[in-house]
This record gives structure tokens, sequence and C-alpha cells, in this order.
């Protein structure tokens, strides 16, 4: 079968999946394209240009601030959630390809998004018991361990925080993918038989990972569990374990915790651990909308107050366990939107239902591992990186939020795609001190763009109306472009890369962007 709208080969299930969509989303469908009807669905790729050239449109506004302080979704809003490479101004480029990342939680499930189509689970783990059971998987083959396939509650924790940070959206064809959708994973749960986790767990796991991680080339741990607090004259067995890792050259990320009290326990307590905080973006791209999300913290700590750097808590699209009462029911709901049974949407928007298949969660639970999914773009742009060059970087590339005071944020939040260029411009030769893109002086303006894969870049911009062909970029060392134009007219320009003649590239070294009116972003320079 073929999509009506674009003439692309797709599956009738792929076509049928436009139903999902909110009424408004179809009535935009049906605007654009006249002689389209519902009942002949649309491709995944239309589907997606329509979701995200609405979202972009509605999230380029302020909107109405709601106690307390969130935008409380209504039925037509849901399926409304901005996806995370969006949500994060990542660089589309780099996804942790060859960086392996850890996740140490309560429990994990082999989602499609983790394994297929391409198995991305070296190793699981169980260090709630001593000695820590484990089994080892190859790419080829589905991972199975103890309990892998049933439907425990337990596991949910997991998914969501493996998912959040290198999920591929199989099940959204991409869409709903995490930052280090490429990084290889090892997965680690604590959760004792009684459901609690101590620190005991968490320090054994950590202590496996020292074990296991140099042959299997472990890079980042993300730790979004936590422990109990130190008695006084105790050891922190967790904080022995960071300081491990992080000396054999592996950054720890950490989750501050969401209860809002003014303290911190392992391993966010661990000076050595980057501690997250969490930021409601508001599912906008106003960062002056944006406002902190209600985690806990504590004194300083050797001279830096924790969290050290805050990321979106809120919001951030995972999966939905399958098998569960929700995930049924959410597939349920979603039939029932096909056929136009007004009497869904308001469950749809109290459960937080996207798709089928995906919902939107929230906690600093949820922005560790975007932290994590960041250092793992970080490592495959610059392998070179240690710890110590991680955590000035993602310091660097953090802005903080308005009235907030520092204690609570650090650093401020996180911008992927502006971590990942300064991550590349650590100890690399010609990039050394160079200037970010785009650089403005008094004469003219100059764009800058490392990518080693491309054999010819453009830049077209609203200073001459975007007129083709654009103004041809310069290679001035490995894989780094270089193109200046003569100083325009004092004012405000969008502009974009284009790359071989055949992909739009919004600037990975400028955060200011806005939606291009396609689905996609342009980056802005103000002259």
């Amino acid at each position: 079968m073929t999509c009506s709208l674009c003439g692309v080969e797709a599956r009738r299930a792929e076509l049928a999946e436009a139903s999902w969509l909110v009424p408004e989303l179809l009535e935009n469908l049906a605007r654009k394209n006249p002689d389209w009807k519902r009942e002949t669905g649309a491709c995944p790729a239309c589907v997606e240009e329509t979701l995200l050239s609405t979202l972009l449109e509605r999230c380029a506004v302020s909107l109405p601030r709601g106690a307390p302080g969130e935008w409380l979704l209504d039925s037509e809003a849901a399926f409304g959630i901005l996806p995370t490479p969006l949500k994060m101004h990542a660089d589309p480029r780099v996804t942790g390809r060859g960086v392996t990342l850890a996740l140490v939680d309560s429990g994990f499930h082999p989602h499609p998004d983790l394994t297929q189509p391409r198995n991305r689970i070296l190793a699981w783990a169980d260090a709630s018991v001593d000695p820590v059971r484990c089994r080892f998987f190859k790419s080829a083959r589905t991972p199975r361990w103890p309990g892998s396939g049933d439907a425990h509650g337990s596991k949910w924790h997991g998914l969501m925080t493996s998912a959040v940070a290198a999920g591929n959206g199989r099940l959204s064809h991409g869409l709903y993918r995490g930052l280090a959708s490429g990084a290889n994973l090892i997965l680690v749960q604590v959760r004792r038989p009684d459901g609690r986790i101590g620190n005991a767990e968490i320090a054994r796991a950590l202590c496996w990972l020292g074990e296991v991680g140099p042959r299997l080339g472990l890079r980042v741990v993300n730790l979004s569990v936590g422990g109990d607090p130190i008695p006084p004259g105790e050891p922190d067995l967790v904080d022995r374990e960071v300081v491990a890792l992080t000396d054999s050259g592996v950054t720890v990320i950490a989750a501050s915790g969401n209860d809002g009290q003014r303290r911190l326990i392992p391993p966010a307590s661990s000076p050595a651990a980057l501690t997250i905080g969490g930021l409601n973006d508001r599912n906008t791209f106003d960062h002056e909308e944006a406002e902190l999300w209600h985690g806990n913290f504590g004194e300083v700590v050797d001279g830096a107050g924790k969290p050290e750097l805050i990321a979106p808590s809120i919001w951030v699209v995972a999966p939905l366990l399958p098998g569960t009462g929700k995930s049924k029911e959410a597939a349920d709901l979603f039939g029932r939107r096909s056929e136009n049974d007004p009497e869904v949407e308001a469950r749809i928007s109290a459960q937080k239902y996207i798709s089928p298949h995906y919902h939107h969660v929230d906690g600093t639970s949820v922005a560790a591992p975007l932290v994590a999914s960041v250092v793992a773009c970080m490592l495959e742009a610059n392998p070179a990186l240690t710890p110590a060059l991680v955590r000035r970087v993602l310091t660097a590339a953090s802005r903080p939020v308005p009235g907030a005071p520092r204690e609570r944020q650090g650093a401020g939040a996180i911008n992927a795609g502006q971590a990942v260029a300064l991550a590349r411009r650590e100890n690399q030769g010609e990039q050394i001190g160079m200037e970010m893109s785009p650089h403005v002086t008094a004469d003219s303006v100059t764009f800058i763009l490392h990518d080693p894969d491309v054999r010819h870049v453009r830049v077209f911009g609203s200073w001459d109306a975007w007129r083709p062909p654009g103004i041809p970029a310069r290679l001035i060392g490995p894989g780094l472009w270089r193109v200046e134009i003569p100083m325009p007219a004092a004012g405000r320009y969008t502009y974009k890369f284009l790359l071989d003649q055949a992909r739009w590239l919004a600037d990975p070294d400028n955060p200011k962007k806005e939606p291009d009116g396609a689905g996609g972003l342009n980056s802005i320079v103000i002259v």
C-alpha cells in the first residue's frame, strides 16, 4: 500500500496509526491536504511532520501558568509532548555510538526500543544478591534473564530510565527516541525481594561495574536510585565505589530525588557523582518560561552546591511496560479513538498516554538519564574526555534558570547540542580555542560546523531570503567547515546548514532556535 499524501510505500497498520492523532492534528492534515480522508491513513513520516509542526508552533509561544507551575494537559493536548531530541536541542548526528552506558535501577525489561533491530544490551546483572548474578548477550539475539518476560511493576522504573536515555523509539518509528539511541547498555538491578534498595546493593552494583566495565567499554553510569542516610561515623560504601569508577575514567550521574527536602542521600551525596536536579521546561522552547522541579538539594559539598546542573524532569516520553494493565488500556483507548469514540479523550489525558506504546513521565529519575545520554553523545564526539572534562563541558553548556536559587540548580539547564559542540573542542587539534558558531564581529558573521562525514556544506539564511544556492563553506581542517558572510543590516536572522545537498541541520553550536514551520528548527543570529 502507499501513503495517499506522499506516495511512499507503507504497511496498512502503519497507515492506520494516523487515527491515533487528536482531532486538532487530523484537522491540520485535512486542511493542508483537501483531498485526504482519515480512513485512508498516512505514513509515519507524514504523521510525524504534521505532529512536529503543530507542536513546535504551539510550544513557540508562552503557555499559561498553572498551579503548581505545570501545564495540565487537556484532552486536545494528548499526544502533544515534544520528542526528547527537540526538547534538549540535541545534535541529531551523534547518538552515543561506540559508548557503553550502565544504568542501575530496580529492574529492567528487554523492550524493542533497546533490542530491535539490533540488541544493544551487552549485559544484565542482579546486584541485590551476593555474589552478583549476571548474563552477557550478543547483538544478534534478544536478551533474556530471570523474570525478564513478565510484567512485574518493579521493571517499569528501569525501563523508563533506560529508554529515556537510550531507547531508539522503535515503536514510534524513531519519533520518541532518546539522545543516546546508538549506545550500548549494561543493566544492573538492585531491588531486593522485599522491595527495598539499600546502600549495600548500590555499592555492590558499582563494584561489579568496576570489574566488568573495562572489557565492555563502560564510560557512563546512571543512578536513578536512592539508598539510606549514612549514620554518623559509618563509612560511605557508595561514595567509595563512585570514586573508584570516576578514577577509572567513568562518569557517574545521580538523580537528586523528588521530595523537595533539603537533604541528599547516596549516591547523590557523593562529591564525585554529578548530581542532577529537575527542570520544568513547560514543554516549550522559551527558556524564560522554565522553572525548577521540586527536587532535593543539600549543603555545599567540597565547594560545589548540589545539584550540579538540571535537566527536564517532566513532559518526557517513555515506553509503557508491555503486558501491564496500563499498556492494555492504552491500546484499547487508542483503538476506540480511531473509531471516533469521544469518551476516550479524558482518560487518555488523565493517564498521560501519548500512543498505545508511550506516555509521559516525571521526576529527577528522568532528568539523570537525560544527562547521562548527553554524556554518551559527548564521548562519541570526543572519546578522550575524562570525567573532569565532562563536568567542565556540561557546566559550560548549561544556562541558569532566571530567578531560581543557584543551590537548587547548580550551573543551570543543560543544552545537549552545545555540550556536544564544546566536547569536540576539548583537545581536538584545530578546534582548540575556536570560537563558537555563529561568531559575530564588526565586519562579518562566521559559521562553523564540524562534520567529518559530509563532502559539501552550504549555509542558507533569511539575510538573502534563503536564496539558492546558498553560501558554500570551506573545509579548514579534518571535518571542520567554515563560512564567513559580510555583516548584514542590523536585525534578527534565521539560518541552517545544508549537508551534501540533501540534509538540513540547525547549527549545533547555537542554542538560539525557533520552529521552521515544517516540523524542524532554524537557528537564530542577531546582529
